[in-house]
């Protein structure tokens, strides 16, 4: 049996998205059928878009997402029809050299539905991060779903799938911000800002913002941040030291993925410091540091893959935390969407004047 639904398409290197129909099949062994109830518009979308991922077009769009599951495959025991859950798109193996060493948040053979997805005339999708969630249903690997509390909120509670668990687990997983650190974030958009959530629920002391838009700014203050510095206006290094008694930060998170900027925050830390790079960098940039600076301040340079989580461990976590209103995910949410206006999203966050703008089913 195959389904007929909605979707957003992409199908060629910066052509306007379509909503076109697609056909979805039911679900293979170890696969599952989820109906989308909320999608989150992630700039990685709009890299795919871009042709700036691969050029396996056309793509079915869409991947910060939650639903409820329809229908399961043979052998899929952890989730069933009727369980709500957040898409992920590193669903761990448990065999790899990784998985077996006891660290499957660096899973080296994540895995995805094998079934593809299809437009009427038959053509293969390519779903974006393996997952395609600007979709009324969606086929994915059951790995790639897990199950949280109902209560939770769709359209807050599928951020978790990219943006906001990249940011957090930045801080947490990867940095390991701690109680009384301080903390730097370059680049206050959703994942910047995540950041610095993050680091507030680990007990960071001071947190210091950096951006070139004072908006932006701002909405990192209201989410935790103790201090701010418009990298526009100051260099930023010498603000971060000044705010830090001369030494630099304990922990600096770059999110914006600019060689510029990780040099910003390879000389804002302190000696023995750590660098976490969680924003994504094009092909072509290259970075250059001298050695001996590299050598000599010590610390650790990190790089953060989907902020280092294991979705079964992390997600029903910060659900929890929500749902206690520890931790504030509606205030990602800036408008909800229909699935005709991804392509006015797009240009929403090009012009940096949203957080997340989230699909609504």
């Amino acid at each position: 049996m195959t389904h007929q639904v909605r979707a957003v398409v992409a199908r060629g290197k910066g052509a306007p998205v379509s909503l076109e129909t697609i056909v979805v099949p039911d679900p293979g062994p170890g696969e599952a059928l989820v109906k989308v109830e909320a999608c989150g518009v992630c700039h990685t979308d709009l890299h795919y878009r871009e042709g700036g991922v691969n050029d396996d077009f056309p793509f079915l769009l869409g991947h910060e997402a939650a639903g409820v599951v329809e229908a399961v495959g043979e052998g899929v025991t952890d989730v069933a029809p009727g369980d709500f859950v957040i898409l992920n798109w590193r669903a761990v193996c448990g065999q790899c050299r990784a998985c077996q060493r006891g660290r499957p948040w660096y899973c080296f053979d994540t895995h995805n539905a094998k079934q593809r997805m299809t437009l009427t005339d038959g053509t293969d999708l390519s779903p974006a991060l393996g997952i395609g969630a600007f979709a009324e249903k969606t086929l994915v690997a059951a790995g790639q779903c897990t199950k949280v509390d109902r209560a939770a909120s769709a359209a807050a509670a599928g951020l978790l799938g990219c943006g906001v668990m990249a940011g957090i687990g930045a801080a947490i997983n990867t940095g390991r911000v701690g109680r009384g650190d301080t903390v730097a974030v370059i680049g206050c958009g959703g994942v910047g800002d995540a950041a610095v959530v993050g680091s507030n629920l680990a007990g960071a002391a001071r947190i210091i913002a950096v951006d070139i838009d004072d908006r932006k700014l701002e909405t990192a203050r209201k989410l935790g941040a103790t201090h701010t510095v418009n990298s526009k206006e100051s260099d930023p290094v010498e603000a971060i030291r000044d705010l830090t008694g001369g030494f630099g930060a304990d922990v600096v998170i770059e999110a914006v993925g600019r060689p510029e900027t990780y040099r910003q925050a390879f000389y804002a830390r302190d000696l023995a410091g750590t660098v976490v790079l969680v924003g994504v960098p094009t092909p072509e940039m290259k970075l250059e540091l001298p050695l001996l600076d590299v050598f000599g301040r010590g610390g650790a340079l990190k790089s953060s893959w989907y902020g280092d989580c294991l979705p079964s461990r992390d997600f029903p976590m910060l659900i929890d935390l929500y749902l206690q209103g520890r931790l504030n995910l509606d205030a990602f949410v800036t408008e909800t969407i229909a699935l005709d206006e991804v392509e006015k999203a797009f240009e929403r966050m090009h012009h940096g004047d949203v957080l997340r703008s989230v699909v609504v089913l």
